[in-house]
């Protein structure tokens, strides 16, 4: 599960407001609040799964825990013209 931590990184990294990921995930404002101020446990998984879609979307890539702490980072580009036309 996304974190509230999680949550609130991806949206500073892409630089984009709580309305603005409302409208995006096509949630209500006081949902994200909610999300990212009591856990996004404390939401519906459909209205998870909307707001990971819509950072998705945008670029996030959530990194699971793994012994150094979960987190996010930009996707990077996986298939270069290069990579693209190898077997």
């Amino acid at each position: 599960m996304i974190s509230m931590a999680q949550l609130r990184a991806a949206r500073a990294l892409i630089g984009i407001s709580q309305a603005d990921l409302a409208r995006r995930a096509s949630l209500s404002l006081p949902t994200i609040k909610r999300m990212e101020t009591m856990g996004p446990e404390r939401s519906t998984a459909a209205n998870v799964e909307a707001v990971r879609r819509a950072l998705d979307a945008a670029g996030v890539e959530f990194i699971p825990e793994n012994g150094g702490g979960a987190g996010v980072r930009l996707k990077t580009a996986n298939v270069t013209a290069d990579t693209a036309a190898r077997p």
